[in-house]
């Protein structure tokens, strides 16, 4: 019987064998499901890590259910130098609105993005950027927001990397989503950024949903449009900012569960990540550290976009992983020769 049993075994695997064969298939060995990051001990603490939360039957399993993982965007999943690309476009809105408003050609921070004046407009502070998102942003439906988003990231090109802006992510983090994905976890956006303009990239690019994106909101109202068609119209006002301290009250209010495994880059993400390591259990917590001033950007404590400081101190001390990007990534974007 166990000879039968043996042949009739073989039979199967040479018959799978000669029709893998007809169709130009071969067995595919175990890949490396991170190829982008350099081997040692940063690529190490994520594999090592996943491994322990899948293991069944060990102390630090976490059930599929609780496998939460959260990213910042900006500096995180993709380039946020030499401004945020939110900003960028929203620059380019206002110039493109500027011949229906020529009040702006008179009033800051207006008047120095037309005038090619950047050291004005930052000058405008916080405000100032607030004024510029809300005149660009507000005034329409959701829907036709998306779509002038859209049609933005076809036609605008980064200006040092001449590449449209949905392609200025970073290959080792889309590696990262897709490693996490496979093993369980439901990946979420945690950012400062806009959730609408976020929306509109974020499934195509990273294969987050809609929904599984958590950003700063304008206020909305419900109209029925001339049409008798019910609309969401944009209002020039900020309901929640998801920034600091507001991530946390973020992830609360829209994941609704504690993560386990948190990557961000800057300051801003530090509350974020003492979330995340408060909980009990396996906790992950990651920084990428931009220190590729040639194949991306060298910044930190010093920057006006992405400062990193007081959350790298955090991270040292209390032993975060600290992605060194010139040191720990093969690749940083896809389209490097």
């Amino acid at each position: 019987m166990l000879n039968m049993v043996s042949r009739r075994m073989l039979l199967a695997l040479t018959l799978a064998a000669s029709l893998c064969a007809s169709h130009g298939l071969r067995a595919q060995p175990q890949t490396d499901p991170l190829p982008s990051w350099t081997e040692g001990a940063t690529k190490k603490s994520i594999t090592d890590f996943v491994a322990r939360v899948t293991a069944q039957g060990t102390a630090d399993f976490v059930p599929v259910e609780r496998r939460i993982a959260v990213f910042d965007n900006d500096g995180t999943l993709w380039t946020e130098q030499p401004f945020y690309f939110q900003l960028a476009f929203a620059i380019d809105r206002v110039k493109a609105l500027a011949p229906k408003h020529p009040e702006w050609k008179q009033k800051q921070p207006f008047k120095g993005l037309l005038a090619g004046d950047m050291k004005a407009v930052g000058a405008a502070g916080e405000k100032g950027l607030l004024q510029i998102v809300a005149a660009s942003h507000a005034g329409m439906t959701t829907e036709a927001f998306s779509k002038v988003v859209a049609d933005w990231l076809v036609t605008a090109r980064h200006p040092r990397f001449s590449q449209p802006y949905s392609e200025i992510v970073y290959q080792p983090m889309l590696e990262l989503l897709g490693y996490l994905r496979a093993n369980g976890f439901k990946t979420f956006i945690v950012s400062g950024g806009g959730l609408e303009f976020m929306r509109v990239f974020a499934e195509r690019v990273y294969g987050i949903p809609p929904e599984q994106v958590v950003g700063s909101s304008g206020m909305t109202k419900f109209e029925v449009g001339s049409d008798g068609k019910p609309v969401l119209m944009k209002l020039a006002k900020m309901e929640f900012v998801d920034d600091g301290p507001g991530k946390p009250v973020g992830i609360n209010r829209f994941i609704g569960r504690r993560p386990i495994f948190a990557f961000g880059n800057s300051d801003g993400d530090q509350q974020m990540l003492q979330w995340t390591a408060a909980g009990s259990g396996a906790r992950f917590m990651g920084i990428v550290h931009h220190t590729d001033a040639v194949r991306e950007y060298a910044y930190d404590r010093k920057s006006h976009v992405g400062k990193l400081d007081r959350a790298l101190d955090e991270g040292i001390k209390r032993g975060w992983t600290i992605v060194d990007m010139k040191q720990d990534w093969k690749r940083v974007f896809a389209f490097e020769n």
